[in-house]
Order: C-alpha cells, then structure tokens, then sequence
C-alpha cells in the first residue's frame, strides 16, 4: 500500500492538531459564556429563559441541542464526503471549501443577537458541521 510522504502526514496531523484545540476552546470556553449572556428573552423575568422557534428552552440547552444538531450532520456527511474525496484525489479542495465555509460561518456569529437567535443558529451549525 502506498502511503504519503512524512512531510505530508506531519502536515496532516498539525492541521488536526490546531483544528481540534481551536474547537474545544470555542466550543467548551468561550461560546457557551457568550450565547448564555445573549440569549435571554427579558433579564428581569428569568436570566436563562429563550424563546426559539415559538418554545421556550433554557440557553443553556438550546446550545446543547444546536451542538448535537451538528455533530449529527457531521456522522451522517463525513463517511460520504470522505469517500468522495479519497475516490477523486482533490481532498485540498475539500479542505479550502471547509475552511472557508467555517471560517464565514464562525465570523457570521459577530452579528450574533437576540433578535437574530435563529440565524445565529444557523451559523453555529455550519461551523461545526463536516471538516
């Protein structure tokens, strides 16, 4: 079986590397202190009662639903789309659409409100989605 040269796996691994802290740090850190801060329906009745979609959820849990909500998108994509990209040999440009995709999405949640809760779900989604 042929197999990549060591620069190319120690490349590989580096980007895995930076990819996996930068994830945990965003997702375990410092987007829950933000999203709980934010997402609050009126400070003065209740300091974690959010509105989404018509129902009422705890912040805290409707970040825990939007995470699973792209964790399940990444199980379900990730076998086909690394298929596709081990099959054509263009894995850099799968790796540029991501990046790029992500980039835009995790930059998106700047404009991150209340009043715009439904988007910024969105957002959050794609960033976590298939990398």
């Amino acid at each position: 079986m042929q197999t990549a040269s060591k620069k190319v796996i120690n490349g590989w691994a580096m980007y895995d590397w930076g990819n996996s802290a930068y994830n945990l740090v965003i997702t375990s850190t410092i987007f829950p202190a933000y999203f709980e801060a934010i997402a609050v329906d009126d400070k003065n009745i209740s300091k974690s009662t959010v509105t989404f979609l018509g129902r009422q959820f705890e912040n805290t849990s409707l970040y825990n639903y939007a995470l699973a909500f792209a964790m399940l998108i990444v199980a379900v994509m990730s076998p086909l789309l690394s298929s596709i990209a081990d099959y054509k040999g263009n894995k850099k440009k799968f790796l540029n659409f991501f990046l790029t995709m992500g980039s835009l999405a995790c930059a998106s949640m700047f404009f991150f409100e209340k009043d715009t809760l439904f988007g910024a779900a969105r957002f959050f989604i794609i960033h976590f989605s298939p990398k």
